[in-house]
């Protein structure tokens, strides 16, 4: 089942690593002078990492190796960022012309951004569950243990 305890500890890493992001984010760019792209940039490897622990132990309860999990959930963050990201903005334009509507092309980024979040933390957590966390076959009812 896709919708249960683990989607909800999930959220709560999100939650938590996008404080932590914007913290160090923000951190990096005021308190260290790095630039933005540098900044995100920094920002987007550290919360991975400290997403990957989280999701790892609080989340899925995996016991996989380190090695292969974690190389797996590199692959899948990078996958997801590509998917989302090449697709939102083509959705946006299609959604909007559905609908009869035009936005600056600022206001088409933004909402593109806002779409592609969303659907990058879709396919996150269908990816760190089937592929990077996958349950151990023979588990007593399939599930991980948390």
């Amino acid at each position: 089942m896709i919708f249960d305890r683990k989607l909800g500890r999930f959220l709560l890493v999100g939650l938590f690593n996008t404080g932590l992001g914007m913290v160090t984010m923000f951190g990096f760019y005021q308190f260290l002078g790095l630039g933005y792209w540098g900044s995100s940039a920094l920002s987007y490897f550290l919360c991975s990492i400290v997403s990957y622990f989280l999701n790892r132990h609080f989340t899925f309860g995996s016991q996989a190796g380190y090695v292969r999990s974690g190389l797996r959930f590199a692959a899948n963050i990078a996958v997801c960022y590509g998917l989302a990201y090449l697709i939102a903005k083509p959705l946006c334009r299609l959604a909007l012309a559905a609908l009869g509507l035009g936005l600056s092309a600022r206001l088409l980024d933004q909402l593109a951004m806002l779409t592609g979040m969303a659907m990058f933390t879709g396919l996150n957590y269908l990816g760190q569950r089937f592929f990077v966390f996958p349950e151990e076959a023979g588990e007593e009812g399939g599930t991980n243990a948390g």
